[in-house]
């Protein structure tokens, strides 16, 4: 069996360089310090939602899995990076009842029904926020209120400091201007989903996650440059190239989406060109969503509804790359050439 055809017959985490533990506690230590940011301008809120959720995700992993392997399960690290993503699309004012319900509905359905981590065809955290936002879409819609517009022109007093000091010594080189206000997105103060108010965390967390390989992070920028170019173009009505592309990244859990959600390869494609499809794909849905759909968290439904086709990027992927029908037939059962059962997932430590 050549290289090729057994990296595509093998679980996509085998693409990875590190362990499956040190991924997800890296991801969860990462999304846990935005929670934290967000929860320094609301009194804690965002904390008191984002524990909820955590202690509601391991619960449940450890009442599915205990019998078969005592603590194990918890150990990996999936299901605490599940419940603390899944807390960064909440609104921070949610109740936290909900959160938990939510949390105990990824865990429990989305990730364990389907044969557990790797084996889910969504992703546990949208797969709670979506059970969240249609059981409760009121109570989902009310903690929303009073959520960032587009950037207060008038802007605050450290954010105009740190925007003059930007525009004087960085833009005025380059011949543009920073407008006022879009500092202030980086740490918001109003209501919104916990990733939109902790950007700044966000964009460190996305820095260390690419220096640590532990996600690929060309489908991000892909989704970035692809994301970017629609709004760019056509994301103000009316006016060809003209749209905010800056406020369109800090805004709509347009980060969360990129750097954590559309990159895990737990539900990516197993190909490059598979991942680069998916990527571009769920970009212009979530465009279309959110400026066409009026939805303004429409990346993130972009990149659920993309999760759910994966399956069928596979069997694409099979056929487009070996269309022998005896390689595809062996493939799609898990064995190999030789009969030996292949489906175990394996990793480069």
């Amino acid at each position: 069996m050549s290289d090729r055809e057994l990296i595509l017959k093998q679980n996509p985490l085998v693409n990875i360089s590190r362990s499956t533990s040190a991924r997800m506690w890296l991801v969860a230590v990462c999304a846990f310090l935005a929670v934290l940011q967000s929860g320094l301008g609301d009194s804690f809120l965002s904390l008191i939602v984002g524990l909820s959720v955590l202690v509601s995700a391991l619960l449940t992993e450890l009442l599915i899995t205990y019998k078969e392997s005592g603590f194990g399960k918890i150990k990996d690290g999936s299901a605490a990076a599940s419940a603390l993503v899944l807390a960064l699309l909440f609104p921070n004012q949610i109740h936290p009842v909900y959160a938990a319900l939510s949390a105990v509905f990824a865990v429990a359905v989305v990730k364990h029904s389907f044969g557990g981590l790797g084996a889910n065809w969504l992703n546990p955290a949208l797969g709670g926020w979506l059970f969240a936002r249609f059981s409760w879409p009121l109570s989902f819609s009310v903690a929303l209120n009073g959520s960032v517009g587009k950037p207060d022109e008038a802007g605050t007093g450290l954010g105009n400091m740190v925007n003059a000091y930007l525009n004087k010594n960085i833009f005025s080189v380059l011949g543009a201007e920073l407008p006022s206000g879009y500092i202030d997105l980086f740490a918001l103060k109003t209501p919104g989903i916990i990733a939109d108010r902790a950007v700044l965390v966000l964009v460190l967390a996305a820095v260390v996650i690419a220096a640590s390989q532990i996600s690929r992070s060309w489908v991000s920028f892909v989704y970035l440059a692809v994301f970017g170019l629609l709004v760019r173009v056509f994301g103000n009505p009316g006016s060809l190239w003209n749209g905010d592309v800056l406020y369109a990244f800090l805004s709509g859990g347009t980060l969360a989406a990129a750097f954590i959600l559309i990159s895990n390869p737990s539900t990516g494609a197993k190909s490059a060109s598979g991942n680069l499809v998916a990527a571009a794909l769920a970009a212009g849905l979530g465009f279309v969503f959110r400026f066409y759909g009026q939805d303004f968290f429409g990346c993130l439904c972009a990149v659920a509804l993309v999760n759910a086709v994966i399956p069928l990027f596979y069997k694409a992927e099979r056929r487009l790359f070996y269309p022998s029908s005896d390689f595809v037939g062996l493939a799609e059962s898990g064995i190999d050439e030789n009969g030996l059962n292949d489906s175990k997932e394996r990793r480069y430590e």
